[in-house]
């Protein structure tokens, strides 16, 4: 970010980095790269994915990627759609690297998840569902053991 003694352009690149996530929410299933959503906010590429990082804590590529994995899920859940399907629909052109994807954020295959959680969310309010099914990175993480002292 800008040095903490300059608020207003810290304010500005925080802005900026808004515009950039809100971009891939909106077209997530577009081609994009750093170097096209960078010139999008005139920043540079190298730039960009310091401050993404910085201020979101995971790459524009991880960004974009997590995006495309929750909204294949949607559809996946929904049983109508096939993994193949699914991975060009959200945007990614290899379905090798969506399943390698798809299995490092949720934990199990595309077709697995597909067979388990095909219509798991039925009758679920949608903003409930997306709550529930969100894709958590870094799920492998050691989790502290409660203190039961």
């Amino acid at each position: 970010m800008a040095s903490p003694s300059d608020p207003a352009k810290q304010l500005r690149d925080l802005a900026r980095l808004r515009r950039v996530r809100d971009r891939i929410d909106r077209d997530y299933a577009q081609p994009l790269d750093v170097d096209a959503l960078a010139q999008g906010v005139h920043m540079s590429a190298g730039h960009l994915s310091r401050q993404f990082k910085a201020a979101y804590g995971e790459s524009v590529y991880s960004y974009l990627m997590t995006r495309r994995i929750e909204r294949a899920m949607a559809l996946l859940r929904r049983g109508d759609v096939s993994v193949t399907d699914a991975c060009f629909t959200v945007g990614c052109s290899s379905l090798g690297t969506f399943s390698t994807r798809f299995s490092e954020l949720v934990g199990q295959s595309p077709a697995a998840y597909k067979r388990e959680q095909g219509n798991a969310t039925e009758g679920m309010p949608s903003c409930i569902a997306r709550q529930v099914t969100r894709p958590v990175r870094n799920q492998e993480a050691p989790v502290p053991a409660p203190d039961l002292d």
